[in-house]
């Protein structure tokens, strides 16, 4: 990711699950922006502006739909445990939000991220390079269900790093969407829905919505969620705006995005004091964001029945 930052994950091989732990050096000024019906969040309350705790210490991405919300609670006691947090007279309580995506259709639904897998995760979680495609929360992601999963693709978990006006920006999503994944820079679809079970060629869902398909019933199987990391010094206000800025690469990379049965989430942690204002910070989070949902299906691995990017586009 970038500096101040460190990145952990787990991820349940067996059970098609796992969790991804976004933990930041310093308390970090943070804001969210939720799209879609079908949303899994923790922690709005100590992002709202008003609240009064001005920062806080991560985020927790995990599958397992509301069960894997327990993750969370895992980190929080890795981090009370190294006196991170608002600090009490009794401790320090760790302040840590987190997003979850809906995977318990793919591997062995009752293998869902808990309290001790968030603990792993915490301490997984180091600088520099991180691992992308089928791991940590985008273990059971898939993308492409207009028709159901019978005809869907592997998602995966993306990474994607730039500047914005002498801020770096580092963007890590979990792509577990209704709609397609669409190349930004060539408009090509290269995962999604596909045109029957055991079939390599890819319809359009956005079109074929236009044409008059049923949009695909409540499910709880979607979701695209992540977090923007950004040097830019920020307050609460501009961490969300980045973040409602930043949801524009979804719209670059997904086909298409915030249906009714999405529950999109996008984080905003502002762990730096460069100078870069939230304009330009969320424009460049944007195409940061679609890199990394591209990223994330390019990197993942197939699954019987759920081929990936690579195995449609071939060597």
């Amino acid at each position: 990711m970038i500096p101040g930052v460190r990145v952990g994950h787990v991820t349940d091989a067996a059970g098609l699950t796992g969790c991804t732990a976004i933990l930041v050096d310093r308390p970090a000024v943070g804001g969210v922006e939720i799209r879609g019906r079908a949303a899994g969040v923790h922690g709005l309350e100590f992002l709202d502006a008003r609240h009064l705790v001005a920062t806080m210490d991560g985020v927790v991405l995990a599958g397992g739909s509301a069960f894997g919300l327990e993750a969370i609670w895992g980190v929080m006691q890795y981090l009370e445990e190294r006196g991170v947090g608002f600090k009490t007279a009794q401790t320090a309580v760790p302040h840590v939000a987190g997003a979850i995506i809906y995977d318990l259709g793919v591997g062995d639904h009752r293998a869902r991220p808990d309290r001790a897998m968030g603990y792993r995760c915490a301490a997984n979680a180091t600088r520099g390079p991180v691992a992308e495609g089928s791991v940590g929360a985008g273990t059971g992601a898939t993308v492409g269900k207009l028709y159901g999963p019978a005809r869907a693709m592997r998602g995966g978990l993306g990474v994607a790093v730039t500047d914005a006006g002498g801020a770096a920006v580092g963007v890590l999503v979990v792509v577990n969407a209704v709609g397609d994944v669409r190349d930004p820079e060539t408009g090509r679809l290269i995962a999604g829905t596909r045109d029957s079970p055991d079939g390599r060629a890819l319809i359009d869902t956005a079109a074929a919505l236009a044409a008059g398909a049923s949009p695909p019933t409540f499910r709880p199987v979607n979701t695209t969620v992540g977090v923007v990391a950004t040097a830019a010094a920020l307050g609460k206000a501009d961490c969300a705006r980045v973040a409602r800025l930043a949801m524009d690469g979804y719209a670059r990379a997904l086909s298409p995005p915030h249906l009714p049965t999405d529950g999109d989430a996008l984080f905003c942690l502002s762990v730096g004091d460069a100078r870069a204002g939230a304009t330009v910070v969320g424009q460049a989070a944007a195409e940061a964001v679609a890199r990394a949902i591209v990223s994330g299906v390019r990197a993942a691995t197939s699954l019987a029945g759920l081929p990936t990017a690579g195995d449609l586009e071939g060597p």
